[in-house]
């Protein structure tokens, strides 16, 4: 058995078997990582110890922390970790707040100590929450206290977590009041390079929630494949986007990437099209993450970027269209660097830079990583022929005690659900998905998580979930709904089933467009045939 710092061992006893984890590849010389790593040392801690903890690490609105700032922030939180409430290396720690300083601080801490980070989504509501508890036996929580309704109501239902504290609370039971009895000193856990200190969830398209583990050499990883090769950054860059910390989209884009080369970050609560522009003047980004429906929104007011601090543009979470590069480029001149990540592989893979670039083709596959389009049978496509998305590199996927896994990795192969096409060059041509994701506006939304929460509104019969184009969101949400006998098919029936779907799960989940039906199709047996409600609203535009 190799050497392990978790004493709770929940993650390891649930990896996926061996002969169904991906081949992993660590062919770069900056893959070859000591077997005891604890990310927070080369991303934070190493900083600060080689005398650069006077820099700028993070701002936001009224705050300014530099490197040396944040360790003492983590270090005083790690403290109330492991002396307060009693965790151990490998438990669970679930973090919930919107994109600010102490929630990067949290995360540190639970690197430090040697536990395994939670993120959720600030909109989840207390149904998905209870989910994600169970499914990775949380113990303990770190929360806003602007967020405490919802987890409040999941912890009444959750026995595993026993342990909860809230941050950016001035009370006497606050975090920051335990925090303030604690040392800024804090001896970082000595764990493992395969250690899990992540678990990522992804909407399945069951609708059940998976959970991707990524060890501390994941994070490692995912900086320095794809920001030194394609990004290209400096200390001297300031990092700004919109993706949550929850997602690794934006844990890497707004604070693993900027850390790992001592740049800084500027993490904003806000991320409209308005507070994005402004933000950009007054912190002078010059690098910005954000979804292609974020960057067709702000075209329209992008004016004053340009010419401005902002350098390199960022897009990914959606297929970017050819249409918004050039949108975006006719409005700033900048063009977009475009790219594909996943949860399961942590972070982009497929990606190319402002002078590679080409409309309406991803990239090529980032180094460290190798691509394929796979034919039905498994085997390489020809070249422009469509198939299955298929990817190697130094992060894959594992699966949290899932038997989806066996789905994802195939023969080594990280099998995305992507459908894509390979040109001469080696460039890739997004598709469609080959499953029942819908991706709008950046978000994952599973069509059946949907479905569940219209089949509890009482006037509902039965109901299915599609995503339709739109030129907007790239996709939105359609609901094709079966009522009950004496319920009426009215705009004001569609407004109350919408407004219930905003109320059972996380908002943005809400069907954007309802449509009334006598019935849905079906097999024989019974199940519900989403190809032919997909193929009956093709084309479509909302």
């Amino acid at each position: 058995m190799t050497y392990s710092a978790h004493v709770d061992t929940f993650t390891r006893d649930n990896l996926p078997p061996a002969e169904q984890q991906p081949e992993f590849l660590f062919d770069l010389p900056e893959l070859q990582f000591p077997e005891r790593l604890n990310c927070a040392d080369p991303l934070l801690d190493d900083h600060v110890a080689q005398g650069r903890g006077d820099r700028v690490c993070i701002q936001a609105p009224g705050l300014r922390w530099t490197y040396a700032d944040l360790q003492a922030q983590a270090n005083r939180i790690a403290n109330v970790l492991v002396k307060d409430l009693g965790v151990v290396p490998g438990n669970r720690v679930l973090l919930r707040a919107p994109n600010n300083p102490m929630m990067a601080a949290c995360w540190f801490a639970v690197m430090k100590a040697g536990a395994v980070a939670v993120a959720t989504m600030p909109l989840l509501r207390a149904k998905e929450l209870k989910h994600v508890i169970a499914k990775a036996r949380v113990t303990h929580a770190l929360c806003d206290l602007r967020l405490a309704e919802e987890l409040k109501l999941a912890a009444a239902e959750s026995p595993d977590l026993k342990h909860i504290r809230w941050f950016n609370d001035a009370s006497a039971d606050g975090l920051e009041a335990a925090m303030a009895k604690h040392s800024a000193v804090f001896r970082n856990v000595d764990t493992a390079r395969d250690d899990t200190c992540i678990l990522a969830f992804t909407s399945g398209t069951t609708g059940q929630p998976k959970a991707t583990m990524h060890f501390h050499r994941d994070v490692m990883a995912s900086c320095v494949c794809w920001p030194p090769h394609v990004l290209r950054p400096t200390a001297d860059d300031v990092f700004m986007g919109t993706p949550p910390l929850a997602f690794t989209f934006g844990l890497g884009g707004l604070l693993l990437f900027p850390l790992s080369i001592g740049a800084s970050t500027v993490l904003l609560e806000q991320g409209g099209p308005q507070d994005l522009v402004d933000a950009v003047l007054k912190y002078k980004a010059t690098i910005l993450f954000t979804a292609p429906t974020s960057y067709r929104a702000i075209a329209a007011i992008a004016g004053p970027l340009r010419g401005s601090t902002l350098k390199k543009c960022v897009s990914a979470g959606e297929a970017l269209p050819a249409a918004t590069r050039a949108l975006w480029k006719e409005a700033t001149g900048i063009e977009m660097i475009d790219g594909i990540g996943a949860t399961e592989l942590m972070h982009i893979f497929i990606s190319a830079d402002e002078k590679e670039a080409r409309p309406g083709a991803t990239g090529k596959a980032v180094p460290g990583y190798v691509a394929c389009v796979m034919d039905d049978e498994g085997r390489p496509a020809p070249l422009g022929q469509v198939g299955k998305l298929a990817v190697k590199g130094p992060t894959g996927c594992r699966y949290l005690a899932d038997e989806r896994q066996a789905r994802y990795v195939i023969d080594g192969w990280n099998y995305t659900g992507d459908a894509y096409s390979r040109d001469g060059d080696g460039y890739f041509h997004y598709h469609s998905r080959t499953d029942d994701m819908i991706i709008s506006a950046g978000y994952n939304i599973a069509g059946p998580e949907v479905e569940d929460a219209l089949l509890r509104h009482p006037k509902v019969a039965e109901c299915g979930v599609i995503g339709i184009v739109d030129a907007e969101r790239g996709q939105i949400v359609k609901a094709i709904v079966v009522l009950r006998p004496g319920a009426d098919p009215t705009p004001e029936t569609a407004k109350e089933l919408q407004d219930f779907v905003k109320q059972t799960i996380a908002p943005y989940k809400y069907p954007r467009s309802v449509e009334f039906a006598a019935a849905l199709p079906r097999t024989e047996t019974g199940k519900l045939q989403r190809f032919r409600l997909r193929q009956t609203n093709q084309g479509e535009n909302r």
